[in-house]
């Protein structure tokens, strides 16, 4: 996904979540809802989590140098992963706070009909927001499943926004159901059941987050396509006698690191050598925009071997 697309995603639910929560809190405030309270508490921290996401984009897109010599890519996942924990220390935390006094000290909701208003208005706008999101990762995700192409994904923006605005969904229906059932059955109970039910749907969401993001912080591979277009590429060198290793990883969503290990025929001179690996980097380049950096070392087999060896942690 381009950056573009990732923007575009964060700003709508950026856009949507500022005015749903500034909306909220006149709601919770004016009718004392817990549950009201607790989704503009939600709403809140999505917006503070879409500002954290624009930063991380920002300070990933910074050139590389000295100090960091493959770039600030890596920014946005920590941000994200920045996210997920907001999501979790925030948003679950202070629903089950809330759900919690709530049960301890009941009381009814004022002017019901305003959290319904509410929450139907915030509907149509958390809609608008995930429906974006939802459109943009329809674009990446191929024909895979939904969780598969969450799992594949590099770009923790389009996900992330993706389930945080499934969460607030989810967290908007929790409201409205329980808001009801405490009108019709005269319990307040049902409107603090409705906190702790919103706190559990974010703490689920910010571990599953959470657990995405730590992967791709630690480092992961390229796509399994990828890897299998650079092999393509490599043993379609004539002079290509074994790909020792291949290695690659995700400095960010569009920053790919490649790492090769070839044997050459010995027929091949010096000079060669080096006209086919400029060639094959230029190839791999070419067919993967998101290539930025190819790194080919040319050593036989038996060589690759006994330095593997080498190099092996003692048992």
């Amino acid at each position: 996904m381009a950056a573009s697309g990732s923007k575009k995603v964060v700003y709508a639910a950026l856009a949507g979540n500022s005015l749903i929560a500034a909306t909220k809190f006149a709601a919770a405030s004016y009718t004392g809802s817990s549950a009201m309270f607790s989704e503009a508490v939600h709403s809140l921290v999505d917006t503070g989590n879409q500002a954290l996401l624009l930063f991380g984009m920002h300070r990933a897109a910074r050139p590389a140098d000295k100090a960091h010599p493959f770039g600030y890519g890596k920014e946005v996942y920590f941000w994200a992963f920045v996210v997920a924990i907001l999501i979790f220390a925030l948003g679950a935390g202070v629903s089950f706070y809330e759900g919690i006094a709530k049960l301890r000290n009941p009381h009814p909701i004022t002017d019901v009909y305003i959290n319904y208003l509410v929450l139907a208005v915030a509907m149509l706008f958390e809609g608008g927001a995930w429906l974006v999101a939802l459109r943009e990762f329809r674009a990446i995700k191929g024909q895979g499943g939904y969780l598969s192409a969450i799992r594949d994904s590099k770009d923790p923006t389009i996900f992330t926004v993706l389930f945080e605005d499934s969460a607030a969904m989810l967290g908007l229906v929790i409201a409205f159901t329980s808001i009801a059932i405490g009108q019709w059955t005269g319990q307040p109970i049902f409107d603090a059941m409705a906190s702790i039910g919103i706190g559990a749907v974010l703490a689920v969401t910010a571990a599953f987050l959470a657990y995405e993001c730590k992967g791709l912080l630690i480092g992961e591979a390229a796509s399994p396509a990828v890897v299998a277009g650079i092999t393509e590429i490599a043993t379609a060198c004539e002079g290509t006698l074994r790909i020792n290793e291949i290695r690659t990883l995700h400095f960010g969503p569009e920053d790919v690191l490649v790492t090769l290990s070839l044997d050459f025929a010995d027929s091949l001179g010096s000079v060669e050598v080096e006209a086919e690996i400029s060639a094959m980097e230029q190839r791999i380049k070419e067919r993967f925009s998101e290539v930025s950096r190819v790194f080919i070392e040319a050593q036989s087999w038996t060589s690759h071997l006994a330095a593997t060896r080498q190099d092996a942690p003692e048992s």
